[in-house]
């Protein structure tokens, strides 16, 4: 009899453990559909405030269209323009009027003198050298051995002539 009634307690017990058991595993099933709708609710709610909001947008969109007038606005840009080419053209002439009034007539031989001073304290020899680089008028770039009539200079006449003026 002790038996039985132990065996009936433990049938009972048992039964409440795989009752818990399943309604444990019911909450976490509930548990995941409620995360899902609180999800769904939030995506939700972020759609409406992004319609709302584009809704704003386009009303501000079209009272700004109603206001700008495209034709008078370019007329402005065009104004605008022009009358900063107009003040650039002023401020040049200003500076170019105070360079040549501030400007003393032997101001660039003094600047020149002192420029072949420094280089002469260097050892660069400008004025002989530059005497033996061809100039920009020359006929050729190949050097003062081409002659007039011939051919015209190679993509290896031009490396050869920078050669030579590098080595100078």
């Amino acid at each position: 009899a002790v038996v039985s009634t132990q065996s009936t307690g433990a049938t009972i017990l048992a039964k409440q453990l795989v009752t818990i058991r399943k309604q444990k595993a019911r909450n976490l099933g509930m548990k995941g559909q409620i995360g899902a709708v609180k999800n769904k609710t939030t995506v939700m709610q972020s759609n409406m405030k992004m319609a709302q909001t584009m809704k704003n947008t386009t009303g501000v969109m079209t009272a700004m269209n109603k206001q700008m007038n495209p034709q008078e606005m370019s007329k402005v840009m065009q104004e605008f323009e022009r009358e900063n080419a107009k003040m650039d053209m002023t401020g040049e002439m200003m500076e170019d009027t105070l360079d040549s009034a501030l400007a003393e007539s032997g101001d660039e031989e003094e600047s020149d003198l002192i420029m072949n001073q420094v280089l002469d304290e260097i050892g660069i020899e400008i004025g002989g050298k530059m005497a033996a680089a061809p100039s920009a008028g020359s006929s050729s770039l190949a050097g003062p051995s081409t002659a007039k009539g011939q051919r015209a200079p190679t993509d290896a006449d031009i490396e050869a002539q920078l050669r030579r003026l590098a080595d100078l």
